[in-house]
């Protein structure tokens, strides 16, 4: 193995954040830890300060400051609390990968930092593709030794992809478990209780990746991402369902073959694939039975049962402003759905009646993303539905 690498991860109280200070627990002659950051869990990131005792530590809510000083038990951490401060650690930290595993639009300014800083990005900010993903184009586009996913599709597709050549891709197979509702009468969406949507038959994640997977926008979202990471028209990418989470994805090659990443659904996986790319390092995870009889099934995305997937995909066929829009009104939706102010199958209408006012816009800048971002989610926010 290489020297030891630093990381630097945001989003270290999160699911992705957690499981990536598993693999450090277990690599600390090769792994070490520069800063951590969270957004309000103060109790969690005191235990992983003094644990790891990284140089920095941000907090985001600077109220939050107090208890977590008191809850620190050293001095060899410097804690932030100004936006400012932290991106100056993205940009010019003493760290070798940054591990990307924010929420949302917030996500989006680290990952254009540390790539024009000439840094290596481990990304599991979904939206910093979504949105930026026209601006990042220079940094994406198959080049994955300094952006590497980390979602387990786009890391399964990558590992397709390894010693195969561009022009020999015919189609990459993003694969969906379909969530909890994938056999559901589409008209029986409008009963659905918060409670169900957050029951997901295979993957332990956050509350909004967990209904972004019921309604499918997850998917819609990963394929936009496979766009630009891959550098591959939208008729070059399919998604499918395949309820057993064992195969990640595929990709179909021109001579017909096709290449498939297998495992049981844990994320350490693509997170360790992600830290330590190019290489491959040992990891205690459970492992395939192959002795007994397993099945593995396949059907195509109805878009009526999930039309926020099908929005997603005219989103990026849109191009411009629209995914920025799609993803503000979609996470501003989901906030509403769990806040039990709107309806399950309001959440696609929030997302629709939000791209529908979108008018030609001026060349895609961050500032001009930002307002995009800003407009979109006042709107949704404000948009009153028919809850009949």
């Amino acid at each position: 193995m290489a020297s030891q690498r630093k990381l630097l991860i945001l989003g270290s109280t999160g699911s992705i954040g957690t499981q990536a200070l598993e693999i450090v627990r277990h690599n600390p002659d090769e792994l070490s830890v520069t800063g951590l950051s969270a957004n309000t869990n103060w109790q969690l990131l005191a235990r992983q300060i003094n644990e790891f005792k990284p140089s920095y530590a941000f907090i985001k809510d600077a109220q939050l400051l107090p208890d977590l000083r008191s809850a620190v038990s050293h001095n060899q951490t410097r804690i932030l609390t100004d936006q400012n401060e932290l991106l100056e650690l993205v940009k010019n930290g003493a760290y070798d990968v940054l591990l990307n595993a924010l929420v949302g639009f917030a996500g989006f300014i680290p990952t254009v930092e540390a790539l024009k800083s000439d840094k290596k990005v481990a990304l599991a900010n979904k939206e910093s593709l979504v949105v930026g993903g026209e601006l990042l184009r220079e940094y994406c586009q198959r080049d994955h030794r300094r952006l590497i996913p980390v979602d387990s599709e786009h890391s399964a597709i990558l590992q397709c992809l390894t010693g195969e050549q561009d022009d020999t891709i015919e189609k990459l197979i993003i694969t969906a478990s379909g969530g909890p509702f994938r056999e559901l009468d589409p008209a029986r969406m409008k009963d659905i209780k918060v409670e169900d949507a957050l029951n997901h038959p295979n993957w332990d994640m956050g509350a909004k990746i967990t209904i972004d997977s019921a309604t499918m926008m997850n998917k819609g979202l990963e394929v936009i991402e496979a766009h630009w990471l891959f550098d591959l028209p939208l008729d070059k990418i399919e998604a499918v369902i395949h309820p057993q989470s064992i195969i990640h994805s595929m990709v179909t090659f021109i001579d017909g073959s096709t290449k498939a990443q297998l495992g049981l659904p844990d994320m350490k996986v693509p997170i360790q694939y992600a830290i330590t790319y190019p290489e491959r390092w040992s990891l205690e995870t459970p492992r395939m039975d192959w002795g007994v009889q397993q099945q593995l099934t396949f059907t195509p995305v109805d878009h009526k049962r999930f039309p926020c997937y099908k929005l997603a995909l005219d989103a990026i066929s849109e191009g411009g402003y629209a995914p920025t829009v799609l993803n503000a009104a979609n996470e501003v939706a989901v906030e509403r759905f769990l806040n039990k102010e709107i309806r399950y199958d309001h959440i696609a209408v929030v997302v629709e009646k939000s791209l529908e006012g979108i008018s030609p816009g001026s060349p895609i800048t961050v500032g001009a993303l930002h307002e995009a971002d800003t407009e979109t989610r006042n709107f949704a926010q404000q948009l009153r539905l028919n809850h009949s």
